[in-house]
């Protein structure tokens, strides 16, 4: 067996993360080897099988002599190969006198032989012998439709094994949801004897029907073959009932910041930036300050009451300010010649004692002002 070495890398631990068991398990992936001879028809049917699960298989060219699923011992460079390449499925081909054209497909559990079904290829007919329009040839990543066709297949052991390994085998992924466009292709099975199958490959084509539901025809794609059973073995009951053990309650997903506590219960972080507190106005008043800024409001009106002269605006750059004591007129900008400045009416510059008409302003100015005290 493959020896389990502790990982010493992170990328090393994901790998063995992805490999270990999962209520949920992922796609499962097929291996396709060959034994110590094969033959033409069986490795055009090998590679065919790998064409058809494209992605989801891997495929050895080399010839192994020492694989026999169904001898004891014989099973373990399978089982080494499935723990290798993580694969759960797998086709083995092999010819001899004995058995010609033999194809094993088998299933691993645990990477452990699970079950095996052996059947002889009969009749096969390639992808490559079919002419059809290529724009019809199923795609990648695609989902089959599966037509059982006889009785034998519910009553007979041989034919209902067949079943599940053929449905495990080309099923793929297994999904919620569908898309119509994404079901172009089925997988015919007939019974055609005791233990012998007919399997065809046929790509659907949808014509008009006039309804909500096209018309669907099919057209042969390959490969075809008739698979005539041979040996097939079964699981015993202990370990098909740990094989289809599931768990009942559903995997939660992880809440980012969550936690929680057999105490408190739920446990969560809140990230949140600087709120600034100190820069905050408060959302209130405190009751105790109302009055004190009520007396010292009403202290500055009375303040600014008695200091406020009341003031009369003149005409032009001139205002005049009084009281009932004293009268002052300024006089802003008189004379062009002396640029700006603020002049009262009885103190004149001795230059603008020449200056009949600002002197007779100004004594006009206080004159009105006079009369209206």
């Amino acid at each position: 067996m493959l020896e389990v070495k502790t990982p010493k890398s992170e990328r090393a631990r994901r790998e063995l993360g992805k490999r270990a068991p999962k209520l949920v398990e992922n796609g499962k992936k097929t291996l396709i080897l060959q034994g110590t001879k094969t033959s033409n028809v069986l490795n055009t049917v090998l590679t065919d099988i790998y064409h058809l699960k494209r992605g989801t298989a891997i495929k050895y060219s080399r010839r192994n002599d020492n694989i026999r699923p169904f001898e004891s011992g014989g099973e373990t460079s399978l089982e080494f190969f499935s723990l290798k390449t993580d694969c759960s499925l797998f086709v083995f081909g092999s010819h001899s006198k004995k058995r010609p054209n033999n194809l094993v497909l088998g299933r691993t559990y645990d990477h452990h032989i699970y079950d095996l079904v052996e059947v002889g290829v009969e009749n096969f007919k390639s992808m490559d012998s079919f002419s059809y329009n290529k724009k019809l040839a199923p795609k990648v990543g695609t989902k089959p439709f599966f037509a059982f066709i006889g009785e034998g297949f519910e009553s007979v052991e041989e034919l209902k094994h067949l079943k599940e390994v053929l449905l495990d085998l080309f099923r793929g992924e297994v999904i919620e949801n569908l898309n119509l466009a994404g079901v172009d292709r089925v997988f015919v099975c007939t019974v055609v004897s005791g233990n012998t199958v007919f399997l065809t490959h046929c790509a659907l084509r949808l014509k008009r029907s006039g309804t909500v539901v096209p018309r669907m025809e099919l057209v042969e794609v390959g490969p075809s073959m008739d698979l005539v059973i041979r040996r097939h073995r079964l699981p015993n009951d202990g370990l098909r009932k740990e094989a289809m053990k599931t768990s009942l309650e559903k995997p939660k997903k992880k809440v980012k910041n969550v936690s929680h506590d057999a105490v408190e219960g739920k446990i969560g972080k809140i990230y949140i930036p600087d709120q600034k507190v100190g820069d905050m106005e408060l959302s209130y008043k405190a009751k105790g300050l109302k009055r004190e800024r009520r007396e010292a409001k009403m202290n500055k009106e009375t303040s600014s009451h008695d200091s406020k002269k009341p003031k009369y605006v003149g005409k032009g750059n001139t205002s005049v300010e009084c009281n009932q004591f004293f009268v002052v007129v300024k006089v802003i900008s008189i004379v062009d010649e002396m640029g700006v400045g603020d002049y009262n009416a009885g103190v004149f510059p001795q230059s603008l004692l020449g200056d009949d008409k600002a002197i007779g302003f100004a004594q006009a100015l206080q004159s009105s002002i006079t009369r209206g005290i």
